[in-house]
């Protein structure tokens, strides 16, 4: 499969998907939500995939979504956002329901949508260099890509609140003390680990961890929390502070918000 946004092979196994922006930190734009929501449809239907690697090239994992894109959308953010969002929560939810384990490799910074990203994998291994912001109240946005879903059930309701209302950065080893992140290694040993990782679940009971998955999801409600989501992301860049927090971040200036 040819993708412009990301990358994907199918090995052993194993289906290595990696964002690949590098340029633009591998920040999500709608072309990227489609073409990861394609990427995880076609991990779901094969069978032969076992284990789902999923990285970023370059130094960053995902700086979040492109907010560059964004503000030159004008008064059509809101709609970009809805149809943004459509593409990425079907990913995440076919990530979260196919019987193969998902891996978040986070070779670098995660921020904002690639911070739920990696909330919202199965497992998640970081290099010692990554760091984790939520970010989105930076801009005058709410969270999307699952993470009031996934955050609060990972940390407690009063932690998930502090990374999203403050943008607190963790470093690797804080997220990994806090339950974010299952194992954190060298930068250099990242992709071996990563490696290993995935033949270890590659190799063993497909099914069982299918079944596993569903039962963890079964009594909550997923979709339903991504829907709110999409409209509460959408909804806040019709406020001012969204339009001001996006155009200061595409003038590389600090926002100055209204509380609106």
């Amino acid at each position: 499969m040819k993708f412009e946004t990301i990358a994907m092979e199918v090995r052993d196994g194993v289906a290595r998907i990696t964002l690949n922006r590098p340029a633009a930190a591998n920040a999500l734009d709608l072309q990227m939500a489609k073409e990861l929501m394609t990427a995880a449809l076609h991990c779901d239907e094969t069978p032969t995939v076992r284990a789902v690697l999923l990285s970023g090239a370059g130094k960053f994992f995902c700086a979040g979504g492109d907010l560059a894109a964004f503000a030159d959308a004008g008064d059509a953010m809101p709609r970009l956002l809805k149809e943004l969002t459509i593409h990425l929560h079907a990913a995440i939810s076919r990530f979260a329901r196919m019987r193969a384990p998902v891996v978040a490799v986070v070779n670098g910074p995660a921020a904002g949508a690639g911070f739920s990203l990696a909330c919202a994998a199965d497992l998640a291994i970081a290099a010692e260099s990554a760091r984790f912001t939520m970010a989105y109240t930076r801009a005058g946005l709410t969270p999307d890509g699952s993470a009031t879903y996934y955050l609060p059930r990972l940390l407690g309701t009063r932690r998930a609140l502090e990374l999203m209302l403050t943008n607190r950065t963790l470093a690797a080893s804080e997220a990994l003390a806090w339950g974010l992140v299952n194992r954190v290694v060298p930068d250099e040993e990242l992709g071996r680990a990563a490696d290993a990782l995935a033949s270890t679940l590659a190799d063993g009971p497909t099914t069982a961890y299918g079944a596993v998955k569903r039962l963890v999801l079964t009594a909550h409600h997923l979709e339903a929390q991504m829907e709110i989501e999409a409209r509460a992301i959408a909804d806040a860049a019709r406020t001012a502070d969204g339009v001001e927090g996006v155009r200061a971040f595409r003038e590389k200036r600090a926002p100055k918000f209204v509380g609106a």
